[in-house]
């Protein structure tokens, strides 16, 4: 049986909001019961939307915000009880991150951090020389923090977050607003970390599917922070693989067109694009027999179909079938 790095038990988090003159106070419920288990060596992920839960359950993980109810062990300790003990074993890197100071250059920012770690200086300037050859950092090591580009200065993050080799480390979507080839690099060297040392474990939040597709080996999808799935990509995806997936391409349609009311409509996601005002529609469907009634809805709605096919289900299928509609941000080609 493995050995569990983090176990979610009940947990919720509620957060009280000023009212309004004349309304009464309504508490925002961030996390809802939510239980989880991740294991020692896993490389898990939280999927779902912004506003979704992930960065209140990452913050209550890392000891940065206590729960409203429930506990959670991280590395055997209690997230209430023993915050101090869990942090010798952690460390944390957030996506659109701004740390460090601008007046200093990479490696005296790192080498500053090192020390609040308590790292030996030697050993420090080891690693640290070390990470900045593999994120491929090394010739901007004398750079002033300030003059580095959004992608530098994440993959700095990302040395200071590695620096300490945490036993767990949490990353709060560490690819958020990065180009393409920056994402694939922290993705390929995430993926390097864990597969170097067995016992090394990730908890990872992103709202790009393909990421977590790419690097998770179990997903759970959260949305309005409720676990609503838990389980391997693959297995995620054959939820839905008893249902008809279908994409379609339609242009002409008005704004506001819905097709979720359309009897056996399971799920749909729809995009416009603003340029050619051709509409992208993901379809779950209970029976493709419902696809007629679809046609003909697009049709009532004066749009003109310009392309359709079947396909395997995907992660944005799980995810439109659970909750009735897709991730509005995502970007699948990250």
């Amino acid at each position: 049986m493995s050995t569990l790095s983090v176990e979610v038990k009940s947990l919720g988090r509620t957060f009280s909001q000023k009212p309004k003159k004349g309304e009464k106070k309504s508490p925002i419920i961030a996390l809802r019961d939510v239980n989880l288990q991740v294991r020692e060596g896993e490389l898990f992920g939280l999927l779902g939307p912004n506003g979704a839960g992930k960065t209140t359950l990452i913050k209550i993980l890392s000891t940065l915000l206590l729960p409203s109810e429930g506990d959670a062990l991280v590395h055997g300790h209690s997230v209430i009880k023993d915050a101090n003990k869990i942090r010798y074993h952690i460390n944390m890197v957030c996506g659109g991150e701004s740390s460090g100071y601008g007046l200093l250059t990479v490696r005296e920012n790192l080498w500053m951090f090192s020390q609040y770690y308590g790292m030996p200086s030697k050993f420090a300037k080891d690693r640290i020389d070390e990470l900045l050859g593999i994120m491929d950092l090394k010739d901007k090591g004398d750079a002033k923090v300030r003059t580095l580009s959004t992608g530098m200065r994440q993959k700095m993050n990302m040395v200071r977050g590695f620096m300490t080799d945490p036993a767990i480390i949490f990353l709060d979507e560490p690819t958020l607003g990065l180009d393409v080839q920056t994402s694939r690099h922290i993705r390929a060297f995430v993926k390097e970390w864990v597969r170097e040392k067995p016992s090394r474990t990730v908890l990872l939040t992103t709202h790009y599917m393909m990421e977590a597709d790419e690097l998770c080996d179990r997903i759970a999808i959260i949305d309005k922070g409720t676990v609503l799935a838990c389980d391997t990509p693959l297995n995620l995806k054959r939820m839905v693989k008893r249902e008809s997936v279908v994409k379609l391409e339609a242009s002409g349609l008005k704004s506001g067109f819905d097709l979720s009311t359309v009897k056996g409509v399971h799920g749909t996601d729809m995009h416009t694009e603003p340029t050619t005002g051709l509409t992208r529609i993901s379809l779950i469907l209970e029976e493709e027999s419902a696809l007629a009634d679809v046609l003909s809805a697009l049709s009532v709605a004066g749009g003109r179909l310009q392309g359709m096919q079947k396909s395997d289900p995907t992660l944005e299928d799980v995810f439109i079938a659970l909750v009735g509609r897709g991730l509005v941000n995502d970007d699948n080609g990250k």
